[in-house]
């Protein structure tokens, strides 16, 4: 059997998306219906789950900035999009790439098998009547699917009146995307019951998590110190996790600031935040293979847990009150596989959730344990997802430059308006005159005072200088080898002040080159860098 698998490894490994799918259909699916995964946990994967684009699922209360957030990424209006003070959007809309402007309804998108969506078909039409996809040609949209969905409200008549299980929904799109960005009102930070409990149901994927902070503009900085202090309070109470989770602050959208006083850091956080949104198709394939081993993991102790239930259950008298009873005691039962199976606590699911389920299921029903079935799922764990890893890594070198393009993503990049253009040691890169020729008068006297030979100083005496900065010596021996432009082991007045120069853009707080730029390379110098 063991040649037969090596056999078939070159072609199921065509690629990753060909590998992921066949490892599921061949392996995990088989003990995933055994053991009735689909009815405990989340219903089968299908072959679009394996070739859709990255997906970004956008949570927030109503009214937090979140359609505007997807406006202001795609710089463009979409079908059925509404914003307002007021709770606008009332239905979960997938913004996706199509040829066309259009609007395909909740219960036609569940029946395109091209689409990620079929299994939604569960929740029933109170959701599908308030599910659609907006389609339109953008080239955000080439790279990305974004996902807007109804803003939360507190109270326990909303929960009532959406008709459906809307933590439910959330959960199972957060199985499915790379990345869920929760927004938060810097105006209005109080978290509802509802947001609370979609937050909790979120908590398997910490990971795929971002917190936005959005309409920072419009509070003082002291008020926004307040009001971030007050949210990762709030936040650390909810998730309860010791990791913190990543806070981007800004105003996402296309007007001007109310506040312009923290400009920089809404800049520097936008910048990381579409770093990371654009990092998303790159890493997409790994993020699939990081879902598949968690859900492999979920489904093996979902066999021992069946199996274990099943053993217990008499064969003819008492099955009802013995039923009761292992429910009851299904605390006992989940110790009973970890010490029997080295299971880690953190792989079990909810026991609450679990023992609610179980109450609907007829326990005469369930499988004995298959070892057969569980030797397949651990040799995928222990073989198969290694050679896919390898082959994730050649995906990525073929692809270096798979990203997000378009929209508010072109603006942040390059020219005058691009991030950090023109600070540090960008500072003066426009410009016809030497940049460090500014200061360079002052720091001509301190060159003299060191007594320079031939016009140059040497290394120990601009050691001593270089020293009353306090910087780390690795900084300092850097600057070092970026203004020693001739590689001469010593500094003349221009590789002197140019040294100066770097000390000061390190200590106002900015990042050193790798290589001297060009508008930085003494004059006297261009010629031999050339």
């Amino acid at each position: 059997m063991f040649r037969k698998t090596l056999k078939k490894d070159p072609e199921l490994f065509q690629n990753v998306s060909e590998g992921l799918r066949r490892l599921y259909r061949t392996k995990l699916f088989p003990l995933e219906d055994t053991y009735r995964f689909h009815d405990f946990h989340s219903p089968a994967l299908e072959d679009a789950d394996f070739d859709n684009k990255p997906m970004v699922l956008l949570v927030g209360q109503y009214s937090t900035g979140k359609t505007t957030f997807i406006r202001h990424l795609m710089e463009q209006d979409f079908p059925g999009m509404r914003i307002g003070p007021e709770p606008t959007t009332d239905s979960f809309i997938a913004v996706m790439h199509g040829e066309q402007d259009g609007v395909i309804p909740g219960n036609a998108l569940v029946v395109d098998p091209k689409k990620p969506f079929r299994k939604l078909n569960a929740f029933g039409n109170a959701f599908l009547n308030r599910f659609m996809c907006a389609q339109l040609p953008n080239p955000v949209l080439e790279s990305i699917s974004i996902i807007d969905t109804p803003g939360i409200l507190s109270g326990e008549k909303q929960r009532i009146s959406r008709g459906y299980d809307f933590a439910a929904v959330l959960e199972w799109f957060a199985e499915r995307v790379d990345r869920i960005i929760l927004l938060f009102d810097a105006h209005k930070l109080d978290i509802s019951d509802e947001f609370s409990e979609v937050i909790r149901a979120l908590k398997n994927h910490e990971d795929k998590m971002r917190v936005v902070l959005n309409k920072a503009d419009q509070i003082s900085t002291q008020q926004l110190m307040r009001v971030y202090g007050a949210l990762m309070w709030s936040l650390g109470k909810i998730i309860n996790t010791p990791e913190v989770v990543r806070v981007y602050i800004g105003s996402f959208w296309a007007q001007p600031l109310l506040v312009p006083d923290n400009r920089k850091l809404f800049e520097a956080e936008e910048q990381d935040l579409f770093l990371d949104i654009q990092s998303l198709p790159r890493n997409a394939a790994l993020r699939k293979l990081n879902d598949l081993i968690k859900r492999a993991r979920l489904a093996k102790v979902q066999a021992y847990i069946i199996s274990s239930l099943k053993k217990e259950m008499p064969s003819v008298f008492g099955k009802e009150a013995k039923k009761k009873e292992l429910i009851n005691n299904l605390g006992e039962i989940y110790q009973k596989i970890e010490k029997e199976h080295q299971i880690s606590p953190g792989d079990f699911p909810n026991i609450t959730k679990m023992q609610e389920i179980l109450n609907g299921q007829d326990f005469t029903k369930f499988a004995a344990l298959k070892p057969k079935l569980l030797e397949q799922v651990e040799d995928m764990l222990a073989n198969d997802i290694a050679r896919l890893m390898a082959l994730v890594r050649q995906e990525e070198a073929a692809m270096p430059s798979q990203t997000v393009h378009g929209g508010a993503f072109e603006g942040a990049m390059s020219g005058p308006f691009g991030h950090g253009y023109g600070e540090g040691a960008s500072e003066g890169i426009d410009e016809l005159e030497w940049v460090v020729g500014r200061d360079k008068p002052s720091y001509d006297e301190i060159f003299y005072t060191l007594g320079p030979i031939n016009g140059k100083v040497s290394g120990a005496s601009a050691k001593k200088e270089m020293l009353k900065s306090k910087l780390p010596n690795t900084v300092l021996g850097k600057i070092w080898k970026l203004s020693d432009v001739d590689g001469d082991g010593y500094l003349d007045d221009e590789e002197f002040a140019l040294a100066n120069h770097l000390i000061k853009v390190k200590l106002e707080g900015h990042e050193l080159p790798a290589e001297l730029p060009s508008h930085l390379v003494p004059p006297s110098k261009r010629g031999q860098k050339e």
